[in-house]
């Protein structure tokens, strides 16, 4: 298989944005972000500020566990074009397009189950402690450092919900994840190094990885 599909979910400041675009950078691939966001407005043509609207998951539903329903894409017409399943599906469609496209590095948005059923997908999960992602969220944020921490935690909260929701499994279970890694302790290069020396073992014993 010549395709290398990375997965990458991560807490807010555990730097998985950063080690994704590291790895990009290495294997000479694309890496997509809030790319995948403007790629779904675009195809839907809906407002990409709807697909970033945190507050949809607080809903009574979400909370109640409602849970995701299908996968099936709403006509312009239809009364639940804009609601939040809908927005997911179209981000799923391009997910599946970038994947069926050619390798390349994908953050966040349920991307590891999107693609469960896609040979070769490699999915990580970037994780560190309190303390190191509020180290490194500071280096970004001109708040307060209480106002950081509480921004980390309802980030990471919001996250667990989504993924919850549009998965029925647990965000922080590394048992969703090819390799979950502690960015605080492998560092940056670390991290990157040892999600290039996972794929060369897929590629040798994973069937899926060989033509």
């Amino acid at each position: 298989m010549e395709k290398t599909i990375i997965t990458i979910a991560r807490q807010y400041g555990s730097g998985g944005r950063t080690v994704g675009k590291m790895l990009a950078k290495r294997l000479g691939i694309p890496y997509y972000d809030r790319e995948i966001i403007e790629m779904a407005a675009e195809d839907s043509g809906i407002n990409a500020v709807l697909f970033q609207d945190e507050k949809k998951l607080h809903s009574l539903r979400a909370l109640l566990g409602g849970g995701y329903q299908g996968n099936k894409l709403l006509s312009p017409e239809s009364a639940g074009f804009t609601k939040d399943d809908n927005l997911f599906n179209y981000q799923a469609k391009i997910i599946h397009k970038l994947a069926d496209e050619g390798s390349c590095v994908l953050i966040g948005r349920c991307a590891d189950h999107v693609l469960r059923d896609t040979p070769g997908v490699i999915s990580v999960f970037v994780h560190a402690p309190a303390d190191f992602c509020l180290q490194e969220a500071m280096k970004v944020n001109s708040l307060p450092e209480r106002e950081v921490e509480k921004l980390i935690a309802k980030t990471d909260d919001y996250r667990a919900r989504y993924y919850k929701y549009y998965t029925g499994k647990e965000w922080k279970d590394a048992r969703n994840y090819d390799l979950s890694l502690n960015s605080k302790k492998l560092g940056f290069e670390g991290t990157v190094e040892a999600i290039l020396a996972y794929i060369e073992v897929r590629k040798r014993f994973d069937p899926a990885f060989q033509d």
